[in-house]
């Protein structure tokens, strides 16, 4: 497929388009300065063509029955916002055909096989174009990129959060890892457990020492976590409350020194200092915020990270990492 970064807009397809990370997506590719978006597609073939009036005047061409072949054809690049099971089968056959997947499931993030195995077992071998697609820890290898997976919200969160103190080797002791999110984040397929009558007015923890995401933020980080998530009756929003040391003599100074330093760069990564962040702060943005409290007579330290996650966790992060795969600014769709 020829080189589009020159052009002004990238033709691009959406498969899941009626999840809530897909109706994100949608509405900002249809606001995109360098995308034109040919097609949205459901998640099946056998889904009946719907409109989403939340949309309207954004994006008018209505969501159509997934079409492998249709995806293939005079598109540059496509957003899957499907289940694992689906991305793990539709991935490797539209970049067999020439086209770039950015893809939002699970289904390729693990690098290690028998992880893999046990939290994606649909998923066979992974293609070795594939760039885990956190922007601020793989913005170089993001234009090479011919499958960008796109990171877990939890482990964005986290990796954000925690890895720039991981890399500068001030981690000196045990994490943990207390994680809140709307309940948006369980996907738009009903469950007890995201009904209105159990969620409304409850905190609960779910998937200890059996959530996927644990596997994906120790493979980021590099250390063992204890994670912990939490359902909370808000629409949207994460908010992770991590618990760990840093070594002796470590200062206030030299964790403000350390995040500025990894972020300086980073224009979605807003670093807060002792103003600790909360959700309302990035709801609807594509913001990830930072703040912390060190004790420096004990060396503990907290650090709060927060973010919208169907933006920063999701749909946002996937156009930022699509921005800067075709040279655009990282910013567009997004703040411009």
């Amino acid at each position: 497929m020829a080189d589009v970064r020159d052009r002004n807009q990238v033709r691009v397809g959406v498969a899941g388009a009626t999840g809530y990370a897909g109706q994100e997506l949608v509405r900002l590719l249809a606001g995109h300065p360098h995308v034109r978006l040919e097609l949205a597609m459901a998640s099946s073939a056998s889904s009946p063509r719907r409109d989403l009036p939340a949309l309207a005047h954004l994006w008018d061409g209505g969501v159509v029955p997934l079409d492998l072949d249709a995806l293939t054809e005079e598109i540059d690049a496509v957003f899957l916002a499907l289940p694992e099971e689906a991305s793990a089968d539709v991935a490797p056959r539209l970049l067999a055909r020439g086209v770039r997947v950015f893809d939002l499931s699970g289904a390729f993030r693990l690098r290690d096989g028998a992880a893999r195995a046990q939290w994606y077992p649909k998923t066979g071998e992974v293609p070795s174009s594939i760039v885990y697609g956190l922007p601020e820890l793989r913005r170089s290898e993001l234009p090479a990129a011919q499958l960008v997976s796109c990171p877990g919200c939890y482990p964005t969160a986290a990796a954000l959060g925690l890895g720039p103190l991981v890399r500068a080797g001030l981690i000196a002791g045990d994490i943990v890892i207390d994680a809140k999110s709307g309940v948006s984040g369980a996907g738009k397929a009903p469950s007890e457990r995201t009904h209105f009558s159990e969620c409304h007015g409850s905190v609960s923890a779910y998937g200890v020492f059996a959530h996927r995401h644990a596997a994906e933020i120790e493979q980021e980080l590099g250390l063992s976590v204890t994670f912990v998530p939490h359902l909370v009756p808000l629409d949207r929003g994460i908010l992770e409350t991590i618990y760990t040391r840093v070594g002796a003599g470590t200062s206030e100074d030299t964790v403000a020194e350390t995040y500025r330093a990894a972020y300086a760069g980073a224009p979605f990564v807003r670093v807060t200092g002792g103003t600790l962040p909360v959700i309302k702060q990035v709801a609807y943005t594509n913001f990830c915020d930072i703040g912390w409290k060190l004790d420096t007579k004990t060396g503990r330290l907290v650090v709060i990270s927060v973010l919208d996650n169907l933006l920063k966790g999701a749909a946002g992060q996937a156009v930022q990492g699509f921005n800067i795969a075709f040279g655009f600014d990282e910013r567009a769709g997004l703040l411009t």
